[in-house]
């Protein structure tokens, strides 16, 4: 079945970096876009980065310049570098795959910025 699971959330503090992770399993990683979103508490979930399976990559104008998606097709994963944090950056973050025209999601993983 497909798998994705997230890691790496926490809190930091404003300015400080963190790196999340997504592991995938059940599907063919490799042939597919990974995207990551996230949803803070009262607000729509919002596409924050993809990449698509060649490397090609985008990003929500709010965090180009300084989150950077990346995937290790060999291990089946999937990252966010996210530099330069800030407390809008404060949400739970989701990777997400669409295959065979269903999407599917992680668990989430929670990431709190302070100010």
């Amino acid at each position: 079945q497909v798998q994705l699971v997230e890691s790496g959330g926490g809190l930091v503090q404003a300015g400080g970096s963190l790196r999340l992770s997504c592991a995938a399993s059940g599907f063919t990683f490799s042939s597919y876009a990974m995207s990551w979103f996230r949803q803070a508490p009262g607000k729509q979930r919002e596409l924050v980065a993809a990449i698509i399976s060649g490397g090609y990559r985008n990003y929500a104008d709010s965090v180009k310049g300084r989150f950077t998606i990346s995937r290790d097709n060999a291990k089946n994963l999937v990252y966010l570098q996210m530099n330069s944090l800030k407390p809008e950056d404060t949400a739970v973050y989701y990777c997400s795959t669409i295959i065979a025209g269903r999407g599917y999601w992680g668990q989430g993983t929670q990431v709190t910025v302070s100010s």
